[in-house]
């Protein structure tokens, strides 16, 4: 049998290889019409009595990289109709496992989600040992949950207690990792010896019972009941609500499945399981996050965005002007890509300490093992530290990343300019100040641009690119070629004070500063600040940027240009920072008190200086200011043309200040709310709160006519 899906083959000895091969495309993926195309081949080959076993392989790279999430993504509306096909695809394996004739998963590549769910269904798992090769459930990091028999199957084979925080996190393994925690029995070095484990393992084992049809057969640590099961369901419960606050139901989902599955025969499991992923995957937050966690951003990374009509701009030698941290990390990731790398600063000893952050990343990896000497080698020698200009010809690229001031920033791009070719392009980090006012001190405007890094640059995956009115479009392709080739993430906006994602950051901890000032529990900020879903809260960011950076920075736009609110958020910043001698983190003491040993506190000091309010607000307008105020000043991006489209904004809010994943990003989260009660909730801060909140008229009449984003 040979189709477009799947290959079979009987050799000599009678076994069967059932080889999954999408021709149509670029990897296998799980899907309805995959699972009943696969039982029945695997049904046929069974009846076969010529056929004493089948193993199951890939034509392709991967052995199965996961569900078909174009499918996914656009669930059909029959949500019966889905639950009977999976219903009846669970039948359709139990059937293959009781069938008497052993099934063997030749795992050749990647087994993700519903390709490792095909391998539990198997009798027996044997994996590639590459370092390359990845094995897990990592639905729930999508908003799903496994729907192919994962919850109970993984269960039953490593037990409860090792299960189910790898189900709920999502975890992955390398094949070494899988075999250590059992996901898989066996390991072989080449795809020869792969197949022919496989059918060794067929000819040894030619009756094979699955764990959970076995009645002697007890589930490592016990079942559900026992203590240890009983133990992790209670921790991970207490967990689960810990870290989610209740906004990913597919984990809540994912736990009950293993829960309520765990104490029934595993095809009572199964139907839980089925009913559980169709309430998943039909939840707004799932559809927030695979559109925008997985589409949005894995197009983003390809460089979609790139200008039509111009060659790749590969990056040889690139120029880092600044060996601070920012500049420190831009040189370490660009050495990692590969290239050779000039990092110059005023003193040598300025120069190499921005080189020796390379080196305490690298030493990092090497005590763990995730690199070897050689290339811990290799990177530093792609790094020279220097203070002569000279050294900066034949760079590709340059890149800027002084201190944020503007003078400086153009002394150091005369300087530079000046040994590079005219047809390469100059680019400045700058996280606040107009591109297009920068340029006036460059030699070719056109060829100007910004290039907005995230601190820590190693860790951060977003690269904001920044056209200035004079940028040409060969910039805007160069700068979109040099962020791919280091695996970042880009998204291009237009140029403004602040551009797109420190203009909308800025917000977001200038609300937290306003709420402190009104008399908000500095406590009752932050914490409700992590339970909406943001990963710090306003105040404890503040710390790390600097409230002196932030009174730099509002000095820049100048007095007179200064709402009411940007004021009132000026003066707290004074208050702590110039009064109180507290700038931030850097200096060991901001909003909070940073101790030699210990954690971070909130520095008890904020209850003299702005006294509690008569009334404290109710938890969720809390919330709902800090994430109302960051869509709206979103919407007003989009509407100046700052954002070029809804997309960019929601990857960039993000992966650059963690907006809140289930909801999408900036714009995916006004759907999220309903764009009617969004604008009525934000004419009603208007009114409480301040003009900051007034809704701009376009999104009023998308509200009115009862338009979407998506």
């Amino acid at each position: 049998m040979t189709n477009h899906l799947l290959q079979t083959k009987i050799d000599d000895t009678g076994i069967a290889t059932l080889t999954i091969q999408m021709t149509e495309q670029p990897t296998n993926l799980f899907s309805i019409a995959f699972i009943q195309a696969y039982i029945q081949a695997a049904t046929e080959l069974i009846q076969n009595d010529a056929v004493k076993g089948i193993v199951v392989t890939s034509g392709h790279r991967d052995f199965m990289a996961g569900a078909d999430l174009n499918f996914i993504s656009n669930p059909p509306a029959d949500q019966e109709g889905l639950l009977r096909d999976l219903l009846q695809a669970h039948q359709g394996f139990r059937q293959l496992e009781q069938a008497g004739k052993p099934i063997v998963a030749a795992i050749n590549g990647n087994a993700l989600g519903g390709g490792y769910e095909l391998a539990l269904t198997c009798h027996y798992r044997i994996a590639l040992n590459s370092p390359k090769l990845r094995i897990g459930l990592p639905e729930t990091t999508l908003g799903l949950l496994p729907g192919g028999g994962g919850t109970q199957r993984l269960c039953y084979l490593i037990g409860i207690p090792k299960a189910t925080p790898y189900i709920l996190q999502g975890k992955t393994f390398v094949a070494a990792q899988a075999k250590a925690e059992g996901l898989v029995e066996e390991l072989v070095d080449n795809e020869l010896n792969l197949i022919a484990a496989a059918k060794k393992w067929i000819i040894e084992n030619p009756a094979p019972v699955q764990p959970w049809d076995n009645k002697r057969y007890r589930i490592p640590q016990g079942g559900i009941m026992e203590p240890a099961a009983a133990q992790t369901m209670m921790g991970s419960i207490g967990n689960l609500r810990k870290q989610t606050h209740g906004h990913y139901p597919s984990a809540k989902y994912a736990l009950a499945c293993i829960h309520d599955g765990m104490q029934l025969p595993i095809d009572r499991g199964l139907e839980i399981e089925a009913r559980y992923f169709v309430k998943s995957l039909y939840s707004k937050e799932a559809q927030n996050m695979i559109r925008t966690g997985f589409f949005a951003i894995n197009e983003a990374k390809k460089g979609k965005t790139k200008p039509k009509g111009y060659d790749f701009y590969k990056v040889n030698k690139l120029g880092v002007l600044g060996a601070g941290m920012m500049g420190a990390g831009i040189a370490y990731v660009s050495a990692k890509a590969g290239m050779q790398v000039v990092l110059k600063d005023t003193t040598l000893d300025i120069a190499q300490l921005g080189k020796d952050y390379s080196n305490n990343i690298l030493q990092k990896k090497l005590a763990k093992g995730r690199i070897t000497p050689e290339q811990t080698e290799q990177l530093l020698e792609n790094i020279h530290p220097t203070t002569d200009a000279s050294d900066l010809s034949d760079c590709d690229l340059i890149v800027e990343a002084v201190f944020e001031n503007e003078a400086l920033k153009n002394k150091v791009t005369k300087e530079a300019e000046a040994q590079l070719a005219s047809n390469k392009v100059f680019a400045t980090n700058t996280s606040t100040i107009p591109i297009t006012q920068l340029a006036n001190a460059s030699r070719n405007a056109e060829q100007f641009i910004g290039i907005h890094f995230f601190s820590p640059v190693d860790k951060m995956p977003l690269v904001e690119i920044i056209k200035g009115k004079k940028t040409n479009a060969r910039a805007i392709a160069a700068a979109i070629d040099y962020v791919t080739q280091i695996g970042k993430v880009p998204i291009v906006v237009n140029d403004s004070r602040g551009f797109f994602t420190s203009r909308v950051f800025g917000v977001f901890i200038g609300e937290g500063a306003l709420m402190l000032a009104e008399g908000t529990p500095a406590t009752l900020i932050e914490n409700i600040a992590k339970r909406v879903g943001m990963p710090t809260g306003p105040l404890a960011v503040t710390d790390e940027v600097s409230l002196s950076l932030c009174i730099d920075v509002l000095d820049q736009e100048g007095k007179e240009n200064r709402s009411k609110a940007t004021q009132a958020r000026y003066d707290v910043y004074q208050k702590v920072a110039v009064e109180n001698q507290r700038a931030g983190r850097k200096v060991g003491k901001g909003f909070y008190d940073y101790p030699t040993s210990g954690d971070k506190q909130i520095w008890a000091g904020l209850m003299q200086l702005f006294p509690l309010a008569e009334q404290p607000l109710e938890a969720d307008i809390i919330g709902k200011r800090l994430l109302h105020i960051m869509a709206l000043e979103s919407y007003r991006c989009l509407e100046e043309g700052v954002l070029q489209n809804t997309t960019d904004g929601d990857v960039g809010s993000l992966l650059a200040f963690g907006f809140p994943a289930y909801t999408g990003g900036v714009f995916s989260y006004i759907d999220y709310v309903g764009l009617t009660q969004f604008v009525a909730e934000c004419d009603d801060f208007a009114t409480q709160f301040g003009e900051r909140f007034e809704v701009p008229a376009g999104l009023r009449k998308m509200a009115e006519s009862g338009k979407t984003f998506y």
